[in-house]
């Protein structure tokens, strides 16, 4: 298949901001009359989103670690079919909040499946369709806690309610997926204010689009 748009993800632990800057990025792409869409994992479609549901209710505490890796495949399976193959298709930038990174360090190696055995089971679900970047927002696994406690207004979820030491083995994970893929992801340092890090984002995009 022939990508003839640009497909860029974006990755973090919890609380690195992710969301809001994107949705600022997509705001001043489409004000430049930019094709663009945003979309987002697990989700973007109703199919994913009902999985996301499934992966992220507060009541499946008892979910298994390769049952939630497998349903995040599913998930994201069906978002690319459906939503961002036929978007890169037509020459769209795709901003997408989290792939296949996340995957690999939530299951891979925050829940100790091994980054490899959970590249084998997404390897499956999304071919050869991989980002043309991935900006990592970094920050500390404390920090960005620490702001998902402050924000009353954000989703909390299944993931949220996990240990600290889980969300630090997480962090790890990120920093060994970077080493692996350094000419794809690039990291942005999320612990600046909003309007810093989506100016610094910014660029980086334009670097990719422009």
């Amino acid at each position: 298949m022939v990508q003839k748009g640009v497909f860029i993800t974006f990755e973090g632990p919890e609380g690195a901001g992710k969301t809001t800057v994107i949705a600022n990025l997509y705001n001043r792409l489409k004000g430049e009359g930019r094709n663009v869409m945003l979309t987002r994992e697990p989700g973007g479609i109703r199919i994913a989103e009902k999985i996301r549901d499934v992966i992220l209710d507060n009541n499946h505490q008892e979910m298994d670690a390769k049952t939630e890796a497998l349903l995040y495949a599913a998930a994201r399976r069906q978002h690319l079919a459906e939503k961002v193959m036929p978007a890169l298709r037509d020459g769209y930038i795709v901003l997408c909040d989290r792939f296949v990174d996340s995957s690999l360090a939530y299951q891979g190696h925050g829940r100790g499946l091994g980054i490899d055995a959970v590249l084998s089971i997404n390897e499956f679900a999304i071919g050869d369709t991989m980002p043309d970047a991935t900006i990592f927002f970094d920050i500390a696994p404390e920090i960005g806690l620490a702001r998902i406690a402050k924000n009353n207004e954000r989703e909390q979820n299944r993931l949220d309610k996990e240990s600290l030491d889980f969300h630090r083995k997480v962090y790890e994970g990120y920093l060994e997926i970077i080493r692996r893929y350094p000419n794809r992801i690039i990291k942005t340092d999320a612990s600046l204010s909003e309007i810093e890090v989506t100016e610094n984002v910014w660029k980086i995009i334009c670097a990719q689009v422009m």
